[in-house]
């Protein structure tokens, strides 16, 4: 199956290695607190250098939104003893798949 140039990811290494560690320290100086406005930064990264069918892509969420959701998945994983955990990558994904549109 050959590609069909619709989609295209214009990153470089330079700003992803910036945007990581950048994201990584935010997360460490803050013990954590602060991982969802990093998840948001790196999936502001992400989509943006994302194209399809010419029309760059734009991420629309705040760490402020995700900090509740946040908040009660891992309340969640705490009360399940883990359980929950397997929840936060799908749920965490869906969050940010609605909340991405075109520019």
């Amino acid at each position: 199956m050959q590609p069909t140039g619709r989609f295209k990811f214009d990153g470089d290494v330079g700003s992803y290695l910036g945007i990581n560690i950048v994201s990584f320290f935010l997360m460490l100086l803050t013990v954590f607190i602060a991982t969802p406005w990093a998840l948001c930064m790196r999936a502001k990264w992400n989509i943006h250098h994302t194209t399809i069918d010419g029309k760059r892509l734009k991420f629309t969420g705040t760490g402020g939104e995700l900090f509740g959701k946040f908040f009660v998945w891992w309340l969640l994983t705490i009360v399940t003893l883990g359980i929950y955990s397997f929840w936060i990558g799908p749920n965490l994904q869906r969050w940010t798949v609605e909340h991405t549109d075109f520019e």
